[in-house]
């Protein structure tokens, strides 16, 4: 019994060996081979690949197998071997034909080449989806997109499944520049899976150029006409429309489906501030019109009522030069607004805008503070509301000229707020004021604070204040020219614009060759945008770019001056003139993505 065991034990033992050694002589050809590919040894290669590939098959040494033949010229050879191995491993059999063909259109034989692609196509077995996959990335591996697409369409028409291999087929079709098959293939995937991101995602990939693009907003029109019951290619094209910034011929389309699908106004409410953010003003008020028309009795109501006035407001505001007429309508706007809904919760930011107009547009300073001191009454609840309220009191404050008055208030706020973009806006608001009033070490220390603890918005305003006082203060004891700056800066707040404008006038003859005397033509500069006197503020750019490009607005006034004439002259080749000569002069500065941007979007390009 022993001696049969022992047998039985060496027998086990020569099987575990023999079985090592087998895999050890294959890991061998396939090591060995690899290190003659490497050294470029085709014919090495050649007879240890196919070794190689008869006892397991391997698409990356199929792949070196073909190129070292074709390199060889040994087709013959080749041709045995594809004709033996389709019968021995007929399951990876169509791989077989396929590098058959390519080495065959390697050789220049195109048609033979086309007629192994076919034939490797048709000897998939039926229904096995994964070897129609596989089969269509090798295509794509050997960038025969349109053999990809036949194999992925051949694999839909066997499983009789019009929706397999979509996402596959749109990347396929548009590398083969097939647009409208693309897009087809990715809206009828969005309309089953009803994910209007994953779906978007794609076309921002897919849809770069202008005329694709389109392409794509006509094939959207025609389905919405043919599926008017089916949103989602309605939505499509307002989130196509606005990623172009086309609010208002987005607006019609969302009207159409609150009306159709009874949204009750809410993602034309959406749109509004969208547009809203984006400036577009008109069509801003459009939306919230409406809502405020369709929906009288709806929650959004009071809301779109308020924000109609807010979009008009910006309108007036950034419209040089403001008109006062259209400030006092705005005013009445609010007043009818207050009388609709009364003074209360609802109404309370209304109420700080109207504050707001009457203070700094009107004059009427003290209209504004009756208006804020109720809407402190009515809103003492909420104590950002208040803190608020009590920020743009001291704003009034400033304007009347009490300072002090102003500080009192903004230090309220900052001991309330402590740590919150509220606090950091009065910390700003008080720094400010100290700059006005000529104390520049302390406006200075809170600017440096709020430099490294807050948004990115007040840490610019600091950033560029602070810079403003540091180069400029110290340069004599008296620090005369920076006070008398400061106080022209002041002036300007408090919308006595022609004195101002006087004075710094006369401050530019006096310091035309002190470090300041490029602020003064800035300041004056961005004073005669905001009147409107274009012309004036182009001029005193100029002089900036003419005598100061080398001080730290050159690069401002030069693209001021590019925004000028894009947007108030309307000389399109004037702007991308000045444009292209910042981004040659100031490759580094903050404006330059900004101008490239620009100076593309006019020549036409497509972003």
């Amino acid at each position: 019994m022993c001696t049969t065991l022992y047998r039985l034990w060496i027998l086990f033992i020569g099987v575990i060996l023999l079985l090592v050694s087998t895999e050890s002589h294959a890991q061998s050809d396939a090591d060995l081979a690899d290190a003659y590919f490497q050294k470029g040894e085709c014919e090495k290669v050649a007879p240890l690949y196919q070794k190689v590939l008869r006892k397991d098959f391997n698409k990356i040494y199929l792949r070196r197998y073909v190129g070292c033949m074709v390199k060889l010229k040994s087709f013959d050879e080749a041709e045995k071997f594809f004709k033996r191995q389709q019968k021995s491993d007929e399951n990876v059999g169509y791989l077989y034909t396929l590098y058959w063909g390519r080495m065959l259109e390697q050789m220049g034989q195109a048609a033979p080449a086309a007629q192994k692609y076919q034939e490797s196509i048709a000897q998939i077995p039926a229904k096995d989806l994964n070897a129609f996959k596989e089969l269509a990335d090798e295509f794509r591996e050997i960038d025969n997109t349109d053999a990809a697409i036949s194999t992925l369409l051949k694999a839909r028409d066997v499983a009789k499944n019009d929706n397999l291999f979509k996402m596959e087929l749109a990347a396929l079709y548009a590398q083969t520049g097939k647009t409208e098959q693309m897009i087809e293939e990715l809206l009828s995937l969005g309309v089953a899976i009803q994910s209007k991101e994953v779906i978007q995602n794609y076309f921002q990939d897919f849809l770069r150029e202008e005329k694709d693009q389109a392409k794509f907003e006509k094939i959207l029109y025609e389905k919405i006409q043919r599926q008017p019951n089916e949103p989602f290619f309605a939505e499509m094209l307002i989130w196509f429309l606005t990623q172009k910034k086309q609010f208002s011929k987005a607006f019609i389309q969302e009207r159409a489906l609150d009306r159709r699908f009874k949204y009750n106004g809410t993602k034309v409410f959406d749109l509004g501030n969208l547009a809203l953010q984006n400036k577009d003003y008109p069509a801003a008020i459009q939306s919230f019109e409406y809502v405020v028309k369709d929906y009288p009795q709806g929650q959004l109501y009071p809301y779109a009522r308020r924000m109609m006035i807010v979009a008009r407001e910006e309108q007036v505001k950034n419209t040089f030069p403001v008109e006062i007429t259209s400030v006092r309508r705005l005013i009445e706007d609010y007043k009818k607004l207050l009388g609709e809904l009364g003074q209360n919760n609802r109404t309370l930011e209304a109420m700080r805008s109207m504050a707001s107009l009457y203070a700094f547009y009107l004059n009427e300073k003290d209209s504004a503070t009756v208006i804020l001191q109720n809407a402190v009454k009515i809103g003492r609840a909420e104590s950002d509301f208040v803190d608020k309220c009590k920020l743009d009191l001291g704003d009034i404050f400033l304007l009347k000229n009490e300072p002090w008055e102003s500080t009192l208030l903004y230090s309220q706020v900052e001991k309330s707020q402590k740590e919150t973009p509220l606090g950091y806006e009065a910390k700003l608001r008080n720094a400010r004021q100290f700059y006005y009033t000529g104390d520049f070490e302390l406006s200075k220390a809170l600017l440096d604070i709020l430099k490294m603890a807050t948004t990115r918005e007040i840490a610019n305003d600091a950033g560029a204040l602070s810079l403003l006082i540091q180069d400029n203060t110290g340069l004599d004891t008296s620090e005369d020219a920076m006070k008398e700056y400061a106080a022209i800066d002041l002036l300007l707040y408090q919308n006595q614009t022609q004195i101002a404008l006087d004075r710094l006038d006369g401050m530019f003859v006096r310091y035309k060759d002190h470090p300041l005397a490029d602020e003064i033509l800035w300041l004056k500069a961005r004073t005669y945008a905001k009147m409107g006197e274009n012309q004036k503020a182009v001029d005193n750019l100029q002089v900036i770019v003419d005598k100061f490009s080398t001080d730290i607005l050159g690069d401002d006034a030069l693209f001021m001056m590019a925004e000028l004439y894009q947007n108030r002259f309307k000389d399109k080749d004037k702007s991308m003139e000045l444009y292209q000569k910042m981004l040659e002069k100031y490759p580094a500065s903050i404006y330059a993505a900004d101008a490239r941007k620009r100076f593309r979007q006019l020549r036409g390009d497509t972003l």
